[in-house]
């Protein structure tokens, strides 16, 4: 039996009428139907630990949209939030921009294009799967100590994070197209170790699906 599983969880659907990339900019809120993802979410922990799940350990990037995105299921399950800051959103040259062709080709912005394979306008990815995969395995060892064998973690965070964790543990290249990333609002990207901490698979799944349609489509980064 898998010794633990750390679901990393990217927050709901985010109140955002301008349509800019909101990084790391404070006091973007769920939306309405943010929202209802998040309660649909502890819907779907309830309806696993109902089932037998041990889920036993619950952390959120500092950001606004993710400590809402936790708080149902921290009141559903009875677990404290941990607020985990090696989860936060990557930095990113445009955050607080509208994520436009036109906006994109203005010549201050083109020294950041440089190494798109980084990415030169943010956070390396290296970096980001670094700080997220040392958080991971922390949050198995609490599940663990809390739980004990099969324990799960959730730990709320951001696509692109998420993103470049799961290409790491599945040893596939970090450079990627953003309109391709498999990682939806809501979606869980689920870490499977076995007894000596390796991770043994990565699961994908997405419990909100039903209000993806309609759904903003602007990332955070």
């Amino acid at each position: 039996m898998p010794q633990a599983t750390v679901h990393l969880l990217r927050h709901g659907e985010v109140h955002n009428p301008d349509g800019v990339l909101y990084g790391r900019l404070p006091e973007f809120h769920l939306s309405e139907r943010g929202r209802d993802m998040a309660r649909m979410l502890a819907e779907h922990f309830v309806a696993r630990a109902t089932a037998g799940a041990k889920i036993s350990y619950l952390a959120a990037s500092p950001l606004t949209r993710a400590q809402e995105t936790a708080m149902p299921t921290s009141e559903a399950l009875g677990l404290e939030i941990h607020t985990e800051p090696r989860i936060i959103e990557a930095e990113n040259h445009f955050q607080g921009l509208h994520p436009t062709k036109a906006e994109f080709l203005k010549p201050k912005h083109w020294w950041y294009f440089r190494n798109p394979l980084q990415p030169s306008w943010g956070e390396p990815y290296k970096q980001q799967a670094a700080r997220v995969l040392a958080a991971v395995q922390d949050a198995r060892i609490a599940a663990i100590h809390l739980a004990g064998d099969g324990a799960e973690a959730i730990l709320v965070s951001h696509q692109l994070p998420i993103w470049a964790t799961k290409l790491t543990a599945e040893g596939r290249s970090l450079a990627h197209d953003p309109r391709k990333r498999e990682c939806t609002l809501a979606s869980l990207t689920s870490l499977v170790f076995d007894d000596a901490g390796k991770i043994i698979r990565v699961d994908y799944s997405e419990p909100a699906a039903v209000l993806l349609p309609g759904a903003a489509s602007t990332p955070g980064a």
